[in-house]
């Protein structure tokens, strides 16, 4: 890619050049032309005003000395008769074509070639008749010198800039690729699955932004790889809590023998339908982009939890209490607050200890629903943190549920053990 740059940048500069040299050299070739000829009618009329005195009396005339530092023209003047003689200065014997039709008085200036010179003819006129012509003239040779030294120092000039254009080439491409090539890197590093991958801003504002997106959306794969393998771990450890309870069933219904099979087969469906309705949940709120919060049926979800807390408290002998002290209306997915009530009661159902008791109040501003149970203080404990038997993974699950509901879910009593889940609670009409 660098070399491609480079290659057009110089095509460009070369073709810009050769389109700006091609009518700047005609010009320049004009140019001498119109010089030397400016020059010779110059040299022609200082002369014949010198002349004409001389030549209108008949007498031979005197070709005054040139001043170099004020002429610039090197060529040769000379002073001829009508006849054709060449009477003073310098230039051939005989005059040619030029001479001749300048003689003839019928044009001021008379140019053209001859030889390899180029021939300038004044005529001089006394009256009505042509007493002589001055002839100026310079060899072609040393105006093609001038053309061409003058080409050449264009040539060089066009030379050098394409060079510069080569180098600046070089150091604009090197500014421009370097950012390309840290942001292909960055861009492998990504695919290679390392994203912390981030590419260097650049100064150039179409790059940044590219880098920007990269950046983003690394942050976005990274993101969404560690909470899919955070959510695994926990999740795997959330279905534990149906499947407790479907076992504890089973269990009791083999230990008595006596009992209806068709009671305990139809408790077994139930928690089967709880653990699909888990499953379903776990990938509800797996997924990142999920659908707009509903306002929460409380009434069935504390109908779904007692459902729940009596299959895993009854075959326990334990008992459990749902209580409503006039809870305002919130908005939350009920997926989410299914799943933090379950590991509560979870919770209390392996940790704790005597009757559950589930609060469903007005805290204010949230709405707030309290799990307790009758087991030891926990102290200074924090039940969040994950212990090396794996115990705190569900309670640090249902946090980040609660969490990305806008709510919050913490330990509110050590003694007996509550822990309250608070839900924003919508604003009063």
């Amino acid at each position: 890619m660098r070399r491609r740059i480079t290659s057009l940048t110089v095509l460009a500069a070369l073709v810009a050049t050769v389109l700006f040299a091609l009518p700047l050299g005609i010009a320049v070739w004009q140019y001498y032309h119109d010089d030397a000829k400016g020059d010779l009618e110059r040299a022609a009329d200082t002369v014949a005003l010198v002349v004409a005195a001389d030549l209108n009396a008949g007498r031979r005339p005197v070709v005054p000395p040139r001043d170099e530092e004020d002429d610039e023209t090197d060529g040769e003047v000379g002073v001829y008769a009508t006849d054709g003689r060449l009477l003073a200065g310098h230039g051939p014997a005989v005059g040619g074509p030029v001479e001749r039709q300048a003689a003839q008085a019928t044009v001021d200036v008379v140019i053209g070639r001859e030889g390899d010179e180029i021939a300038l003819a004044v005529p001089v006129i006394s009256g009505p008749r042509v007493t002589g012509v001055v002839r100026a003239a310079l060899p072609q040779s040393e105006l093609r010198l001038r053309i061409i030294l003058t080409w050449v120092g264009m040539a060089g000039l066009a030379l050098a800039t394409t060079g510069v254009s080569w180098l600046l080439a070089r150091r604009f491409t090197a500014r421009l690729v370097r950012p390309l090539e840290e942001l292909a890197a960055a861009a492998e590093r990504l695919g290679d699955g390392d994203f912390t991958a981030r590419s260097p801003r650049a100064g150039i504002a179409e790059i940044d932004q590219v880098g920007e997106a990269l950046g983003a959306t690394a942050t976005r794969i990274g993101e969404t790889l560690e909470r899919e393998r955070a959510f695994s771990a926990e999740a795997s450890h959330q279905l534990r809590t149906p499947l407790t309870g479907l076992r504890l069933q089973l269990e009791a219904a083999l230990e008595t023998p006596a009992a209806d099979p068709y009671a305990a087969i139809r408790a077994g469906i139930a928690s089967a339908d709880r653990l699909e309705r888990t499953i379903e949940d776990l990938l509800s709120l797996g997924r990142e982009r999920r659908a707009p919060r509903a306002e929460l049926d409380l009434d069935a979800l504390l109908e779904e939890v007692r459902q729940a807390g009596e299959t895993l408290l009854v075959p326990q002998g334990r008992t459990l209490r749902i209580v409503r002290e006039d809870p305002p209306p919130a908005h939350a997915a009920a997926a989410a607050v299914r799943q933090v009530l379950g590991v509560l009661l979870d919770n209390a159902a392996t940790h704790g200890r005597g009757r559950v008791t589930v609060v469903a109040r007005d805290a204010g501003d949230a709405l707030a629903i309290d799990v307790a149970d009758e087991g030891p203080d926990l102290g200074e404990t924090d039940p969040f943190a994950t212990a090396a038997s794996g115990h705190g993974i569900g309670l640090r699950l249902a946090r980040s549920l609660a969490e990305a509901e806008g709510g919050r879910l913490r330990l509110s009593r050590p003694h007996p053990p509550t822990f309250t889940l608070l839900l924003p609670a919508d604003a009063p009409a």
